[in-house]
């Protein structure tokens, strides 16, 4: 029996699995969300587990080794593979219970600069072991999400990424700015998205108030508006990675939310790429496994 989890900055999943299956699953708040400290809400949320847990141990990834985590985890420096990312692993006792927690990773990004990465490490190291033509020659993994990652493996080896804070850009635009203040229909969003794509990469500024001035003018939708701002914004992070990546990979896969995926699949198309999926779950567990048995 096993216990693996991913605690997030919104929300801690902890999956039980025997066999190599998930048999049980544990929900908990995020790193960013805790009442408490994190060794009490981690204990809180083991509860259930808790004879077990002391068993067998928990194997953790993502915020629980960060600052504001269970204990400060030293990023592994890329490039990085399995072994290194392994040798990093670091053990706090919490509540009887011995809690492993996996680092993140550091990386001179696309354009030589800083930049890190915690749980999408995981993800991306159990995406080559789910598909190991993933780990043969040069390939690009996409994260798709708050922060999105771009990471080059080569020949199983995470090589450098970049950090595209796309989702954060979207949720400020439209929780926080006048563009989307105009309407109040939903409809209309495949289509803003589609025209969002169509216009991406010619400049992302120059492009965003017609979210707004479309809905005053032409009668667009707030749906629309919404649309627009993902198209624009997922279309500029795939012009912008592909320019800063240099040469096209072999293989480009996407790992994480199926409806997420699904727009940057079409992102995808636009430039002419095929991409493949993997699901985030299996990724991170997978990846967790590694952790846990020797690769």
């Amino acid at each position: 029996m096993t216990i693996l989890g991913d605690w997030g900055t919104t929300r801690l999943r902890l999956f039980r699995l025997e066999n190599g299956a998930i048999v049980d699953r544990l929900d908990g708040p995020g790193i960013g969300q805790l009442a408490g400290s994190p060794a009490e809400t981690l204990a809180a949320t083991l509860a259930p587990w808790r004879e077990a847990a002391r068993d067998s141990g928990v194997l953790l990834c993502g915020m629980a080794g960060s600052r504001n985590g269970l204990v400060e985890v030293p990023y592994a420096p890329c490039p990085a593979d399995v072994a290194a990312w392994r040798s990093s692993l670091s053990t706090v006792e919490v509540a009887g219970i011995t809690v492993s927690v996996a680092p993140g990773l550091s990386s001179a990004n696309f354009s030589s600069h800083a930049d890190v990465m915690r749980g999408e490490e995981t993800q991306i190291f159990g995406a080559a072991a789910l598909d190991p033509t993933l780990a043969e020659g040069r390939a690009m993994l996409v994260l798709p999400g708050t922060h999105s990652k771009w990471a080059e493996l080569i020949d199983g080896r995470v090589e450098r990424f970049h950090t595209f804070p796309t989702g954060e850009l979207f949720a400020l635009l439209r929780d926080h700015s006048t563009l989307t203040r105009a309407g109040t229909d939903s409809t209309g969003r495949e289509e803003g998205f589609a025209d969002g794509l169509a216009r991406a990469g010619t400049g992302l500024i120059a492009g965003l108030f017609e979210a707004r001035a479309a809905q005053l003018i032409e009668g667009k939708s707030l749906g629309w508006a919404l649309g627009l701002l993902s198209g624009l914004l997922i279309g500029g992070e795939f012009a912008e990675a592909l320019a800063l990546a240099g040469d096209t990979p072999e293989r480009i896969a996407l790992i994480g939310d199926p409806g997420l995926s699904a727009l940057y699949r079409q992102a995808a198309g636009k430039h002419g790429l095929t991409v493949t999926h993997l699901d985030g779950d299996a990724c991170a567990i997978a990846g967790l496994a590694l952790l846990k048995e020797p690769a």
